[in-house]
């Protein structure tokens, strides 16, 4: 069932008043008051407790009355408004209450349909409280809200809390023109003409500005001339430019007219929180600059204009202005300046108009030249001799890249070495006697350092070379020789490493170093840090070296300032033998290095993961023994021994190639206990007195006569038992290539062991795995990875035909993966091509019977892949084209680099004919223009991982085309729109859903979610998507769900609609009816209890409906961002529904009481503690077990609907298993009763039973059918998936109906019901009667066909006359207690 929409149209307005009396507010007639809210004053200072017109009673109060209108048709809206709008301020809210003054009235909320949904907005100058915003859709559905911003239109009512809210205070800067003549004294502030001017004036502005709500304070701050200009400030909260039309009419009217003043000139300056943004920060000539201005008032009327210049902007080649407003919250304006020149530089105003609203900021940028240092003359002999010419940028920035030219007679190449963290570059050549022509006069090369910024900004320094032959000149020779002398004597500080740039002469004074004194030896797998103490706060950047030059990466070394220096901290939590060597600590201050170094040692020590042990786990006789061995892949000299509970016991080694064991033979009778469990582990002590223990060797010590399997590779084990081994010590064939990897898991069957289990990894990718998990703690990870990952792909290409056969593979490459991805290094177009090769050969279809076995894994590891690999594209940079695509079977990329200029529309597609699907992505250039340059866009599809990633977080939904994931390198903080169009290969498979992968679903390991994601077009082969976020993306079908649209959906919703609303008003006539009733119809102790249940299910049920409606509401208006309300939605309908099963089941065991057990009697008051414990005592117990534990981890309601939680913790199961013990349980009881009433009294003839039978079973099945919730049996056949569409209509009408059931079969229909009703409203007709029925019921049983209701079936059925169930001999007891059973059956 689903909630009935709301179709009309609804608004709210705000009565501000202030009174000494109660409130007694009398609207127009054409308005009709639906709401009525009265909040208490507000906490903070009264809005208007300093102003002396308000009020001349120090008494006053002043509130705030929310009213809300609605109404069918939208036309009246704007003729409410105009009367109220006609309204003059302050009144009278009526003659009969003096005391009450109304200061305004203003429309605030304005609530429309719009399609299928009602879209509430606020008039301007109010806004959504930042809760609902969090809480509930806006009307652009599934946006986000920024930070610090508010909503202006919200998806349906929120059902509690305020409506719109006035916006914060702010001061309106205000002016207006008097068509006077200027005099010199308005400048003066303290003569007379001035302040009679702002007397006046003020005390006009008090009055006509004080209908504002918020208003606190006007003053005239000054006049000046153009006629006469007053200047004027207002202090209150933000008015809609209605209001302040309206309270510009008062002031003119409050006004002398002598003043003449011009209604026509009235302009408002406001400010409010706005965000003015610049980027870049630091800007050089040629730069493309973004200058971003966003307001949260709404209006695409924006203008920019350049103080200095005193011109507005418009659109030019270099100028581009672009506005928008974004999720109908933000006005977002966009000034673009293209290659930028100092004349730019400036004030800029970025300026906002509503009507008479303007809203202005300003920002002043600086745009600075690209300055280099760098030797402008040199002069070099062709003696083949090394020269540099060295180049820095005075400003250190992100250069995009550093680039060399030459331009002469002659060409002598050579190297850059460029540090664009430092900001410099070198150029090293040779030049010898070939290039150089003979000659005194010598030959000139310019030679160019040219720095790029990556924003687009050039700036180049020429370095004039003249080269001169040997023996041209003497004095060049000495010159040349020199010139290098010079630069290293001028040089502060001369770098240790061969990547420390050459300066050309000293700057600023070096840095004393102090370095962690004590020298650093340390063991494998053990943690070091280095501490490297600067005595000069001041640095430009600090950075780490190896003794081989290479860079180690951030994250291994902090750098912090302090008042009496600064210091690195280089800190290794697992040494490898890779951290052998020197380091050196560098600390740079403009050209000025500083350099500490320390040598570090590290002995070998293997590392607890490589210790290979055997046996896993085992089995051992009580009298037997058993060997165990610890491996590992090195032959050093290691002291190892084996610890068994507090014994310590020397190894045997054992030599095996690379492999060396160290062996010991546990024998159970050196244990004083049998049976018992130890744990053995080996101890390995290098050198340097450093140990290692190995994982714990699990020992189960049983007796001999349990031992059934027993095998020499394996080992022995009792019936049942499962066992781990390593595959290397298995019957696994083993490998020429070297040591497999993982583990198998046996079970004895039997008397022979069986394979449960295989994570077997094949040798070259166990040997990878070891080799990855090595890398990730290198100092050298990021130069490696390029090789690493290309002998990745070629291994995972071999060995793809093996997979079958260590199926731990397809886990490892995905581990490897993983690892890699975290590696914080740029990828090249190489080295994307190589991780796209492993990731085509492990998603090929061969390889997806494996991965059906790898998703048994707790872990997902397709989840894990996808992560992988968006981690991967989200590093992607590509030098050498703005464009890149990589295609593979299985795997396609397409990336764009983000460059300089206008930026181009990014649209790529996606073709995969061997799966015969298709997909593209299209993402408009507006949304890429607030990326910086350089930013890649990445695209990356999968035909395959559809069938990987099979289903939604409800186990329910299944993928039907690509699976397209599209990252961006930079970060992003606001909504990033993407359209996507996606291959629909099955069109009749159900409602398609455009869905994104979410990592953080299904505790951590991933799942389908539809966040932020909408179907925007579904044609016949192919559906449109688009999202307002990054990431994975694919379309479901839900094959259980009608169709929107579809003739089903259709039928489902007017059968809801219809049925809800017959199944409220039955239930309430229930109510009422058993009310009226009550005293005729409970005379007796099973009539009495039998009408407590009816009236209590009744009762359940309506405010089951009840609750179901918040729900749908909460559902359908897309409310389940307030986590609150829907918790308690739920749970209340989880509560009530129970409850109305557990009152069926009462009914049933009354009825199987009272015809069962004729002759036991209980107590009416003890019935009724079991009915009510049963009824409301157990539903409460098992609600408040679920929601106590399940909300904890906020699992207790689905993440799209308030209603019980299935995928997570199988909460619906506390709804489903009651529901059907109970419809078991009546089922039973209806099957024991017919056949009780179908048991013939002694002596009648069998014709009579048959035709009485007949009745009986008629009349059991339509009254007990619908009261023990027979119904919902159907209901829970729609839980399952694949459910036949029957069922969903069946349970539809039956459970839409169940109220008017009730009603018909639990109230209407009983005899005794129908004669107290004819009774109390048609007395006289029953007079009539009355006597035949009080004959009749005197001689004629209980159970006679004569009864009234009896003979509509009777006449039904064709027949007459009387079936008698007992005779009049029977004893008192035994009629009062068939009647009993008669009066619960009707």
């Amino acid at each position: 069932m689903k909630s009935p929409r709301r179709t009309t149209l609804c608004f709210m307005i705000v009565v501000i008043y202030f009174s000494q009396a109660t409130l007694n507010l009398n609207l127009e007639s054409i308005v009709h008051p639906s709401i009525l809210h009265e909040h208490e004053p507000a906490g903070k200072e009264s809005l208007r407790q300093k102003r002396a017109v308000a009020s001349s009673s120090p008494t006053a109060e002043e509130y705030t009355v929310d009213v809300e209108i609605s109404f069918e048709n939208a036309s009246v809206l704007e003729s409410i408004k105009a009367s109220l709008h006609s309204l003059s301020f302050p009144s009278q809210g009526n003659s009969t209450d003096q005391a009450t003054t109304i200061l305004s009235i203003e429309v605030t909320t304005v609530c429309r349909p719009t399609g299928n949904e009602i879209w509430c907005s606020c008039e301007t100058g109010y806004k959504w409280p930042q809760e609902h915003c969090l809480q509930n859709l806006t009307c652009q559905e599934h946006d986000s809200v920024p930070a610090g911003h508010q909503c202006s239109c919200l998806k349906g009512l929120p059902p509690k809390g305020p409506f719109c809210q006035l916006q914060g205070d702010v001061t309106l800067r205000m002016s207006v023109r008097l068509n006077v003549g200027f005099q010199e004294d308005l400048k003066n502030t303290s003569s007379a003409l001035y302040r009679s001017y702002k007397t006046d004036l003020e005390t006009a502005f008090w009055k006509g500005y004080s209908i504002l709500p918020g208003f606190k304070l006007v003053t005239v701050t000054g006049f000046r001339p153009g006629s006469v200009v007053v200047t004027y400030e207002v202090q209150t909260t933000t008015p809609s430019p209605d209001l302040m039309h309206k309270a510009n009419e008062q002031v003119m009217q409050n006004l002398n007219q002598t003043y003449k003043m011009d209604y026509s000139s009235f302009q408002v300056v406001t400010s409010n929180e706005t965000k003015f943004t610049v980027i870049p920060e630091i800007i050089f000539e040629g730069d493309t600059v973004n200058l971003v201005c966003e307001n949260e008032v709404l209006s695409s009327n924006v203008s920019w204009h350049h103080v200095e210049r005193h011109s507005d902007i418009q659109n030019s080649s270099r100028f581009l202005v672009y506005t928008t407003v974004l999720n109908n919250m933000t006005s977002v304006s966009r000034l673009t300046i293209y290659n930028i020149t100092q004349g730019d530089a400036g004030e800029y105003i970025c300026k906002l108009t509503l009507d008479i609203f303007e809203y202005e900021y300003r920002k002043k940028i600086d745009v600075t030249p690209i300055r280099i240092v760098a030797t402008e003359e040199m002069k070099v002999t062709c003696d083949n001799s090394p020269v540099s010419l060295n180049c820095c940028s005075e400003i250190n920035v992100n250069w995009s890249a550093i680039e060399w030219k030459q331009e002469g007679k002659i060409s002598v190449p050579g190297n850059p070495e460029t540090d664009l963290e430092s900001g410099c570059s070198r150029y090293t050549f040779r030049a010898d006697g070939t290039q150089c022509p003979s000659g005194s006069a010598g030959t000139t090369v310019i030679y160019a350092c040219e720095f790029v910024s990556i924003h687009g900004a050039r700036g180049s320094k020429n370095i004039e070379v003249t080269f001169t032959s040997v023996g041209d000149n003497s004095s060049h020779d000495r010159e040349v020789h020199q010139l290098p002398r010079q630069e290293m004597e001028m040089s502060t500080v001369e770098s240790t490493t061969r990547n420390s740039l050459e300066t050309k002469k000293a700057q600023e004074p070096q840095a004393n170093l102090t370095i962690t004194p004590d020298p650093i030896s340390v063991s494998e797998g053990q943690n070091f840090s280095i501490k490297c103490i600067s005595d000069v706060g001041n640095y430009d950047e600090v950075y780490w070296n190896t003794s081989a030059g290479i860079k180690i990466h951030q994250k291994f070394y902090t750098a912090r300032r302090s008042a009496a220096g600064a210091e690195s901290v280089l800190t290794v939590k697992t040494a490898t033998r890779e951290w052998n060597g020197t380091y050196h600590c560098i600390f740079r201050y403009k050209k000025s290095y500083s350099v500490a170094t320390k040598d570090v040692m590290v002995h070998p020590l293997p590392l607890e993961p490589d210790i290979m042990v055997d046996p896993l786990e085992a089995t051992v006789p009580c009298k037997g023994s058993r060997h165990f061995r610890c491996c590992i892949q090195e032959d050093k000299d290691y002291k190892v021994t084996f610890q068994v509970d507090s014994l310590s016991f020397p190894a045997e080694k054992e030599v095996n190639g690379k492999q060396v064991c160290y062996k010991h033979s546990f024998l159970a009778s050196s244990v004083s206990w049998c049976p018992m469990k130890l744990d053995i582990f080996c101890h390995f002590t290098n050198a340097a007195n450093n140990s290692v223990r190995s994982s714990a060797m699990k020992i189960n010590l049983v007796p001999g006569e349990k031992i059934m399997c027993r095998d020499p590779t394996i080992g022995v084990g009792e019936p049942g038992k499962v066992i781990q081994k390593l595959c290397q010590f298995s019957d696994v064939p083993r490998s020429p290539a070297g040591p497999t990897g993982g583990t198998v898991t046996y079970k004895c069957v039997g008397s022979h062991w069986e394979v449960k289990k295989n994570d077997c990894i094949s040798a070259p990718i166990h040997s990878l795995l070891q080799l990855a998990k090595a890398l990730i703690k290198s100092p050298c990870q990021d130069t490696k990875l390029p090789t690493y990952l290309k002998n990745l792909s070629v291994s995972t290409g071999k060995v793809k035909h093996e997979v079958s056969s260590f199926p731990g593979s397809l886990g490892a490459i995905i581990k490897i993966l993983d690892l890699l991805s975290t590696i914080p290094t740029q990828v090249n177009s190489e080295m994307m091509t190589n991780i796209l090769s492993t990731v085509n050969t492990i998603l090929s279809k061969p390889m997806l019977s494996t991965w059906k076995v790898s998703q048994q894994q707790p872990t997902n590891q397709s989840s894990q892949l996808l992560d992988s690999v968006e981690r991967f594209s989200r590093a992607l940079w590509s030098e050498d084209s703005t464009f890149l695509s990589i295609n593979q079977t299985n795997v396609q990329m397409r990336s764009m680099i983000i460059k300089p200029g206008h930026p181009k529309p990014y649209k790529q597609s996606f073709v995969f004919s061997d799966s015969d699907l298709w997909g593209n992505v299209a993402i408009e250039k507006c949304e890429l223009g607030s990326l910086p340059w350089g930013s890649s866009v990445v695209t990356v599809a999968f035909p395959t991982l559809k069938t990987i990633l099979t289903q939604d977080s409800q186990g329910k939904n299944v993928a039907n085309s690509l699976v397209m994931t599209t990252t961006v390198s930079h970060n992003i903080t606001m909504p990033f729109q993407i359209s996507m169009t996606f291959k629909n290969i099955n069109p009749s498979g159900g409602e398609p859903q455009c869905v994104f992968w979410n990592f953080s679903l299904a505790n951590h390991t991933g799942g389908w979610d539809s966040s932020g994601c909408e179907v925007r077009r579904v044609d016949r082969d192919s559906v449109s998507c688009i999202c307002d976020h990054l990431t994975s993306f694919s379309i479901l079908m839900s094959p259980d769900s009608p169709y929107p649209g579809s003739l089903l959906e259709i039928l489902l919703d007017i059968i809801s609609y219809i049925g809800l609303c017959f199944s409220i008003l039955s239930l309430a006539a229930c109510l009422v009816v058993e009310a009226v009733v009550w005293k005729s119809v409970t005379k007796n102790r099973t009539s009495y209890m039998r009408h407590i249940c009816i009236v209590n299910i009744a009762a359940s049920l309506l405010v089951a409906d009840i609750w179901f409606i918040v729900a749908a509401a909460i559902h359908d208006h897309f409310y389940p961002l307030n986590n609150t309300a829907c918790v308690a939605a739920t749970f209340f309908i989880h509560f009530f529904y129970l409850s109305v099963f557990f009152w069926m089941l009462t009914l049933g065991l009354m009825l199987f009481y009272r015809l069962v057990f004729i002759l036991h009697d209980t107590s009416k008051s003890i019935q009724k503690t079991i009915a009510f414990s049963l009824g409301y005592g157990c539903p409460l117990v098992i609600s408040v077990i679920t929601v106590g534990a399940t909300q904890p981890q906020e699992v207790y309601t689905r993440k799209n609907a308030c209603w019980l939680n299935w995928e997570d913790t199988k909460a619906l199961l506390a709804f489903v298993i009651p529901a059907l013990i109970i419809v078991v349980v009546n089922m039973t009881i209806t099957v024991v009763v017919i056949s009780k009433i179908l048991r013939p009294s002694i002596g009648d003839k069998p014709s009579k039973q048959e035709k009485s039978s007949l009745f009986q079973i008629s009349k059991s099945i339509g009254v007990l059918t619908p009261l023990l919730g027979l119904t919902w049996g159907f209901g829970l056949a729609t839980v399952f998936q694949g459910s036949n569409a029957v069922f969903h209509i069946i349970f539809t009408l039956l459970n839409a109906f169940q109220g008017l059931f009730i009603l018909l079969f639990g109230c209407l229909w009983d005899q005794k019901v129908q004669e107290t009703l004819l009774k109390k409203f048609s007395l006289s007709r029953w007079s009539s009667q009355h006597s035949k029925s009080t004959s009749l019921g005197s001689s004629t049983p209980v159970f006679s066909m004569s009864s009234p209701i009896s003979r509509r079936f009777n006449n039904l059925f064709g027949k007459t006359g009387t079936y008698n169930v007992s005779t009049p001999e029977t004893s008192s007891s035994s009629l009062e207690n068939t009647s009993s059973a008669y009066s619960l059956l009707n």
